[in-house]
């Protein structure tokens, strides 16, 4: 998991979704987020493909959250664009480690502790529609 550009924008399109409570366009998406349209519509087919998002074709078509938001959390917006949430590639389980035990083991633990409570933390936090100041 790394909270890189596309992850960071695919976490402001779900919230201007939420925000907006109906089926929106993706050009309406692209201006209220400042995400250009093409990217815009490559994290939407992402999140459709992960059931997050409905897709409608034609005529009053555009894009709705597939659940309540309430229902969405942040981790699982982090994961679908990002992956899982590790902080060292030596989380990752096709990673082979060809470090001595006595050092990385250690590590490897703090590291999974680390990223357990980050992702505790993303998922505790929901998208149901928020109003900010601006």
């Amino acid at each position: 998991m790394r909270i890189n550009l596309e992850t960071d924008y695919a976490v402001r399109i779900v919230q201007c979704m939420a925000n907006e409570g109906k089926r929106v366009d993706a050009n309406t998406i692209s201006a209220k987020t400042g995400v250009t349209p093409k990217f815009c519509l490559k994290i939407l087919r992402k999140l459709a493909a992960e059931n997050l998002v409905r897709s409608y074709k034609g005529v009053g078509g555009g894009y709705e959250l597939a659940r309540d938001p309430k229902d969405i959390t942040l981790r699982e917006v982090i994961e679908i664009i990002g992956g899982p949430i590790v902080i060292s590639k030596c989380q990752q389980g096709d990673y082979v480690c060809d470090h001595p035990d006595d050092c990385s083991c250690y590590f490897h633990h703090i590291f999974n502790e680390v990223s357990s409570e980050v992702a505790r933390r993303f998922e505790a936090v929901d998208f149901s529609p928020r109003k900010f100041r601006s």
